[in-house]
């Protein structure tokens, strides 16, 4: 298991620097001037060519990369161009909102969507199977802004019971902020749970056709517990990766959602970078979201590898 580990962190860091390199000359091709952006259209070129030199716009490609890496990787994320506050402060703030609200989603979808995949699953082609995979497939084929603006109709306004916005106070504790974060991760949910179900039914059914189930059944083994021991420690091995991968969507992914219920998380902050090409902001946002998005899956192929040894042997 330790080698294998060591395998997995390796790649981990070679994705990581491939992607910073990416992430780099992709910031550079973005179109418009970062520096008339900042200024606006009525500033002079004298003006436009000493921003671009106080902020090393003129220096050359591999300057600017090696500089900017080099700080990151020592924890100096920069200054933002258009708000002139450090970079790391602004990003560790929106990123602790997304990993609440992506935490809470998770919290209510995984679970739920394990439950009614087994449920789908073991009642195949039967009306309830076909009751769960409509409405679940008929919930995540609207836009989100839809699903949204719905739930906000529904809980808000009408029954008053859940608050509309979800602006939160950087200062909040969880419990004070719960009702604000509701709708958003019941939203996100919504998006999650079709997908889920039906990985988790696909995984249930094929297993269930395994000769070990059967001989475990003829052993007299309880229906719950070959359910539960043998059969999801298998067929969840496809969720597991969905989840992973989920996960950085969650944090940097939902700015629809975002944007309906004024959350600040990742990625409104995200979309403020790209309109004000905020090359430092936009750079670190994508680089924490590289990392979490390697990280998950770091997670996902260990525990991969603990529920399936043949993985790691391999």
């Amino acid at each position: 298991m330790g080698r294998y580990l060591l395998r997995r962190l390796a790649f981990l860091l070679l994705t990581l620097a491939i992607s910073s390199v990416v992430i780099f000359i992709i910031c550079r091709l973005l179109p418009g001037d970062v520096a008339r952006v900042i200024l606006g259209r009525e500033a002079g070129e004298a003006a436009l060519v000493a921003l671009r030199t106080e902020l090393g716009l003129d220096d050359p490609l591999p300057v600017q990369y090696l500089s900017w890496v080099s700080s990151f990787v020592l924890g100096d994320w920069g200054e933002s161009f258009s708000t002139r506050q450090p970079i790391r402060g602004i990003v560790v703030e929106r990123l602790s909102n997304s990993l609440l609200l992506a935490g809470l989603t998770l919290l209510i979808a995984v679970p739920l969507a394990i439950v009614l995949g087994v449920i789908a699953g073991l009642r195949a082609d039967r009306p309830s199977d076909t009751a769960i995979s409509v409405s679940s497939l008929a919930v995540v084929g609207l836009p989100e802004f839809v699903t949204g603006l719905v739930l906000i109709e529904v809980f808000a306004f009408r029954l008053r019971w859940l608050p509309a916005n979800s602006s939160i106070a950087p200062d909040a504790d969880f419990l004070a902020i719960l009702p604000q974060l509701i709708l958003p991760a019941i939203t996100a949910t919504l998006v999650l749970l079709a997908y889920l179900i039906r990985l988790t039914r696909a995984g249930v059914i094929e297993e269930l056709k395994q000769g070990y189930v059967r001989t475990a059944a003829l052993k007299g083994l309880p229906g719950r517990t070959v359910i539960v021991r043998h059969v999801l420690r298998n067929a969840l091995l496809p969720t597991i990766t969905v989840i992973a991968i989920s996960l950085g969507w969650l944090i940097s992914g939902l700015i629809v959602v975002e944007n309906v219920f004024n959350y600040p998380g990742l990625g409104r902050l995200l979309t403020f970078a790209i309109d004000r090409r905020d090359l430092p902001l936009l750079q670190a946002i994508s680089m924490i979201t590289v990392l979490i998005f390697a990280l998950s899956n770091l997670a996902a192929d260990l525990l991969y590898a603990w529920l399936n040894p043949r993985i790691r042997l391999g």
